[in-house]
């Protein structure tokens, strides 16, 4: 299953042209902010998702049942929703959490809804989604960036000079986003997990190709350390767009500045190119050392207000859109028969996390 149906306008000369095709990494709460964005500008979605949650009710499923973490992939579904009152309701109850202390408390129905289809349809997860995808309505295609369920391992050192152990290996996300402590190394395991052909496709045909914002090491880089995601990334024709976070993330970045997050980022793209950085204005406090490490990528900085005026650390998704039309220039000048849309869709985003929520989730900027 593809993006709804968009029916191509005619450009000056007469030609059709087609809006782009973006292809979003990420989880949680963060690609739910990337999401509602893009699907302001295009139809053309595709959202790849991480499958390393081990919290939560996504950890609860995936240590009973052999499913991926449904928690970011239900996440990702809900912020794709359509935008009539029927699709609204039923993404709102995908989002609603069981409360009470049985053994269903704590799950959000649409964890144990996708559970349930993946079974039915005998584990062939991408059918599951795009069976939600069709009850949502939703305006894109939601896929996992691993076909097998993912463990993190990290390298963390303690901030304390007297810790006779400064550095530790810990496995797991929650583990590694709760530990106290600068995140120095991560990687998977399996480390090299099969990934679902119609993933690699949509990269392969990707205009655009975007990371961020959301957990650091949890849910942005993991993407860059699949080999097979990484080697479609070096040879697809698509522009990577990079939005930063609005703030460090307490247990995985804290203290560190924009440039920071830039530098961990470039570490790890090993061949990937690296065209457009997204920053808000306001939480950049040293502009000339954010350009010039954006330009040592060999890429263009986007500065803009895409915070929401609240106070919250947390992107608008109006504001983001503008930002992210405005890296997309470039992208329209170099391919004919594109065209950028100005839809203003009002997306179910997910609401204020709570303790209890699952993974990366509760934690960042978003």
């Amino acid at each position: 299953m593809g993006a709804p149906e968009h029916t191509p306008s005619a450009g000056p000369d007469g030609a059709a042209v087609r809006p782009p095709r973006v292809v979003a990494f990420g989880g949680g709460h963060g690609l739910a902010a990337a999401l509602a964005a893009w699907r302001r500008i295009t139809p053309d979605l595709t959202a790849v998702v991480t499958v390393a949650d081990d919290g939560g009710s996504s950890g609860r499923i995936r240590r009973e049942m052999p499913v991926l973490p449904p928690g970011d992939l239900r996440m990702a579904l809900t912020a794709l929703a359509g935008d009539d009152a029927d699709t609204r309701q039923m993404a709102a109850l995908l989002q609603h959490r069981f409360g009470g202390s049985g053994v269903l408390a704590g799950h959000p129905v649409g964890n144990l809804v996708l559970t349930g289809l993946v079974e039915m349809h005998g584990g062939d997860t991408v059918r599951a989604l795009d069976d939600v995808c069709r009850l949502l309505g939703a305006c894109g295609r939601v896929l996992p960036m691993a076909d097998v369920p993912l463990d993190l391992v990290a390298r963390v050192e303690s901030t304390d000079p007297d810790d006779p152990s400064r550095a530790r290996t810990i496995r797991g996300q929650v583990a590694i986003a709760t530990t106290p402590g600068r995140v120095r190394e991560i990687r998977l395991s399996p480390a090299d997990p099969p990934v679902h052909p119609d993933v690699l496709d949509a990269i392969a045909t990707a205009d655009v190709v975007s990371l961020g914002p959301g957990s650091w090491y949890t849910s942005v880089l993991p993407h860059l350390l699949v080999p097979r995601l990484r080697a479609a990334l070096v040879a697809s024709r698509a522009r990577v767009v990079v939005v930063l976070n609005l703030e460090p993330q307490p247990g995985e970045t804290d203290g560190f500045s924009p440039e920071e997050h830039l530098t961990v980022l470039r570490s790890h793209l090993r061949g990937v190119a690296l065209h457009t950085v997204i920053a808000d204005e306001e939480s950049v406090v040293d502009r000339r050392g954010l350009l010039s490490a954006v330009r040592e990528c060999g890429a263009e900085l986007v500065l803009a207000p895409v915070a929401e005026d609240r106070g919250v650390p947390r992107h608008d998704p109006v504001r983001l859109a503008g930002a992210l039309r405005e890296a997309l220039r470039s992208v329209v000048a170099t391919r004919q028969g594109m065209e950028i849309s100005e839809r203003v869709p009002q997306p179910l985003v997910p609401g204020p996390v709570r303790e209890e929520d699952e993974g990366n989730a509760a934690h960042g900027a978003w």
